[in-house]
């Protein structure tokens, strides 16, 4: 087993306790409030489903696009065996799609995307992430919605300040320290992770070593990059509160949202 089909395998272990909820609530809640009845949705970054899945159980047609072959493995499996009760008469849909969220593409236009979870953080390089806005612009049919999160600089400051992280449990644990670089605004997470093997019937454990690289981006260059991508209109929100912001973003705020109109 490789070194990340390891982490994809424990991922949701680590995960369960972000707010999905809250993400899938915002989206709900700006969709209603800009008048958007979206059918077909493409969740960019959608690790191992956890936001498609309840988006294709509530009757959206989903497309789950990430660039991990074994997270959408475990993301397929998950869907596969749950059960699929729809809101609406007609059902909902996911296709698993392994493409990069920098040049992802789709034969016909979508009318909404979402990239929760920081995804648009984890491109260290400005050309990537203005890649990324444009893939999304031409994936967008006129008029529709692309909504992301990022974390600002602050809140990276805020994590090298107080890490390091620990967990201790029964079956799994981990060591989680941070590094910071003020002058690219860069953070390097190196996570040491010992996960119960549910295949061993010792119980032993194996141990996964993990780096992840994340980038922060300054709220008006993001801005001005959606411009340039194309999106004719961008609304800013902080903290799944679905009330646009005005002005400068609070230096207090842990996670910027933003709406961009094609």
């Amino acid at each position: 087993m490789t070194a990340y089909r390891q982490f994809a395998s424990v991922y949701d272990r680590l995960m369960e306790h972000m707010p999905y909820a809250d993400w899938l609530r915002f989206a709900r809640t700006i969709w209603e409030q800009q008048d958007l009845m979206p059918r077909t949705v493409v969740d960019l970054g959608c690790g191992t489903g956890n936001l498609s899945i309840p988006l294709a159980k509530s009757g959206f047609d989903v497309f789950a696009i990430d660039l991990s072959a074994d997270m959408l493995s475990i993301g397929r499996g998950k869907w596969e065996e749950s059960p699929r009760r729809a809101a609406r008469s007609d059902g909902g849909s996911i296709r698993w799609l392994q493409q990069d969220m920098r040049e992802w593409e789709l034969p016909e236009p979508v009318d909404t995307i979402i990239s929760f979870c920081d995804c648009l953080n984890y491109l260290t390089e400005p050309a990537d992430v203005e890649d990324a806005f444009r893939a999304s612009f031409q994936g967008l049919r006129t008029g529709g919605k692309f909504l992301f999160d990022v974390l600002p600089a602050a809140q990276l400051r805020r994590y090298a300040a107080a890490q390091p992280f620990t967990l201790d449990e029964r079956d799994v644990a981990y060591i989680w320290t941070c590094e910071y670089d003020e002058a690219i605004q860069e953070i390097e997470h190196s996570l040491t992770i010992f996960a119960r093997d549910g295949s061993d019937k010792a119980g032993r454990f194996v141990r996964i070593e993990e780096t992840h690289v994340e980038r922060a981006y300054d709220d008006q260059w993001l801005i001005r990059a959606l411009g340039r991508a194309g999106f004719s209109k961008v609304e800013r929100y902080a903290d799944f509160e679905a009330r646009p912001l005005i002005g400068e973003a609070p230096q207090t705020a842990e996670r910027l949202f933003y709406v961009a109109t094609k």
